[in-house]
């Protein structure tokens, strides 16, 4: 009888230990795949902070002008002259009125039509056209963008909250375009109102495919709440980061005829955005962290607006007003640079943010003497994805919450808000979301018969075999082939952005880590050079890029030497340059030495990589 007692028992904990055991793989598995996917999104942002000037793109050497002892890089000159021709061109400020006369709404739009000041029901409106995916007409958007930058230019650099006027703030943390979690924190927290106060912790935009109706969300909740909810700036509330990262894109397909002005005023929207807030003179919440030399009277006085990128420093002093009194604006931006894309780490100190390229890592001790300093208790800071949705770290004293569930991928890390009661204790809300009308794959079926579908496990069975590079294949499925309803792998969709060429006998991972970041950069220099973003370049910009250039790099290209360059480059003579014929213009060679072709067995050294 006892015996047959043990054999379910031991059936039972042989089950229980397999089953940990695989739960265990898995979340070692999720876990690694989320560090690779870390680790390549923090080399894309360091290759963005790198080429943030825009001749460096096109292999031109670097140069440095002096104007009354003040020094700035070429390209600094090269882009903010473009943005001062682009401002003389299109004031959206000033031609707001213009806009409203020009553009009208059809009968035909189904979409909310709204009335300034905003209510409650237009922001119910909005919220009911965005979850069945309609977009609101540009008309409002503009007025909507205009009305918001006119509200936050009432607003201090720092704002200060307290407790004693609400039971709860709620504290969000990045977004990035998904609206999904955004609109289940809502329905799980409740809407923005007096009695419900929230806090965004910046990166509303870019990677996720919902970035505007995520402004347009926040943003008219502000104007209805502005002493209820507040919008602290990120790191991606910037024009550069817009170009590289998606939201540029995102807003000219989805506003076509009048994307470009949407673009140029969210550019000064995004200048006056507070960059930090402080809750009972014990809590501070950045969007990044802080380093050793952050002082926090200096970033509560100076002109924020200023800062329109803090990738680009600002103007020179003679092209602005700017009184005598005021910081130096250089020291304002590495300031802003700091508190936007510092990150927290363990080790004692205040070193550079090599992973990222910007910003620093601070350790505890930094936090402790700003504590001291400031009379602070807690730092609550975002920017970084973690794999419950929240951390906590220097023994409790910085607290990370990140609100974008499935970052990387489905199921690759969970969302997360706080709330801050009056006693200060944090207490955390957990969620993941569930994408809605996705079709299951299907596990067990029939081999298909479409030409130039494959199964999930043979596409990662491929991939392993030819590149050897020890990857989590089926996690990057997604976002390097395309897949039908099926979950069958389009396998020709891996080489949209290819040419077929001679075969090489080894491809070398190096070399496509460099096709990969040139093609990236020199989609950014595209876009700079597109000014009225519409997919082509024309000659006349062309022809206005290659004026700067030679007026800031003392250079004398004739305008029919420039002509005929865009010639050659208009590859099917249509009178303007494509982004594949731009990318045609320029190759990327891997040079070695060819001493040690000849040596059959022995590698070849460290290639070197050029652009032509």
């Amino acid at each position: 009888q006892i015996e047959g007692t043990l054999k379910p028992m031991k059936a039972a904990i042989l089950i229980q230990r397999w089953f940990r055991c695989y739960m265990a793989r898995l979340e070692v598995r999720r876990l690694s795949a989320l560090n690779i996917f870390q680790s390549i999104e923090y080399a894309d942002e360091q290759a963005q902070l790198q080429v943030c000037d825009p001749t460096s793109f096109l292999s031109l050497s670097l140069m440095e002008c002096t104007d009354n002892g003040r020094s700035y890089s070429l390209g600094t000159v090269l882009w903010e002259d473009t943005r001062i021709i682009s401002r003389k061109q299109t004031d959206p400020g000033d031609k707001l009125k213009e806009y409203e006369r020009m553009i009208e709404v059809p009968p035909s739009y189904l979409g909310p039509r709204l009335s300034f000041p905003l209510t409650i029901v237009d922001i119910n409106a909005i919220l009911q056209a965005f979850k069945h995916r309609q977009l609101l007409h540009a008309r409002y958007v503009l007025q909507l963008l205009h009305e918001t930058k006119k509200v936050l230019k009432q607003m201090p650099n720092i704002t200060h909250l307290s407790t004693s006027y609400f039971k709860e703030i709620t504290v969000c943390g990045d977004l990035h375009g998904k609206l999904d979690d955004l609109l289940l924190i809502f329905y799980k927290n409740g809407l923005p109102s007096g009695e419900n106060p929230y806090i965004f912790n910046g990166d509303f935009v870019d990677r996720g495919k919902h970035s505007m109706e995520i402004l347009i969300i926040l943003f008219a909740f502000l104007l209805v709440y502005p002493n209820d909810l507040h919008l602290n700036r990120g790191n991606h509330e910037d024009f550069m980061m817009n170009m590289r990262y998606g939201f540029t894109k995102e807003v000219m397909q989805k506003y076509k005829h009048h994307g470009g002005q949407i673009l140029q005023l969210l550019e000064d929207v995004y200048s006056w955005l507070p960059l930090a807030t402080v809750i009972d003179h014990k809590i501070l919440i950045v969007h990044g962290g802080i380093s050793d030399t952050t002082d926090l009277e200096l970033l509560s006085c100076f002109e924020r607006s200023l800062v329109k990128s803090v990738l680009v420093p600002p103007m020179p002093l003679e092209t602005r007003a700017l009184s005598v009194s005021d910081p130096s604006p250089l020291i304002c931006r590495s300031k802003v640079v700091d508190i936007l894309w510092s990150d927290p780490r363990s080790r004692q100190g205040c070193s550079p943010n090599t992973g990222r390229g910007g910003g620093c890592y601070f350790g505890p001790d930094v936090t402790t003497k700003l504590f001291a300093k400031y009379g602070l208790k807690m730092i609550i800071r975002s920017h970084e994805c973690k794999p419950e949705g929240y951390d906590i770290c220097h023994n409790g004293r910085v607290v990370t919450v990140f609100s974008a569930s499935n970052y990387y991928e489905e199921g690759s890390n969970r969302g997360a808000y706080l709330k801050l009661n009056p006693d200060m204790s944090p207490r955390f809300v957990q969620y993941q979301v569930t994408p809605a009308g996705l079709p299951r794959r299907p596990h067990l079926r029939s081999p298909s018969l479409s030409p130039g579908k494959i199964s999930v496990p043979d596409w990662v069975s491929v991939m392993e075999s030819v590149l050897n590079l020890p990857v989590p294949w089926r996690s990057l499925c997604t976002h390097l082939a395309s897949l039908d309803p099926e979950g069958r792998v389009d396998y020709l969709s891996c080489f949209s952005h290819l040419q077929v060429q001679e075969p090489v006998l080894e491809a070398h991972s190096a070399l496509v880590e460099t096709l990969y970041r040139y093609r990236s950069d020199l989609e950014i220099v595209f876009n700079i050079i597109d000014k009225d973003h519409s997919g082509l370049i024309s000659m006349e910009e062309f022809r206005q890029m290659w004026q700067l250039f030679n007026a800031h790099h003392h250079v004398n290209v004739d305008d029919t030497t420039i002509d005929h360059l865009a010639q050659s480059m208009d590859l099917n003579k249509d009178g303007s340059i494509d982004f594949n014929e731009f990318l045609k213009a320029f190759h990327v060679v891997h040079r070695h030495d060819p001493r040690w072709s000849t040596r059959e067995g022995t590698p070849p050294p460290a290639a070197e990589d050029e652009a032509w």
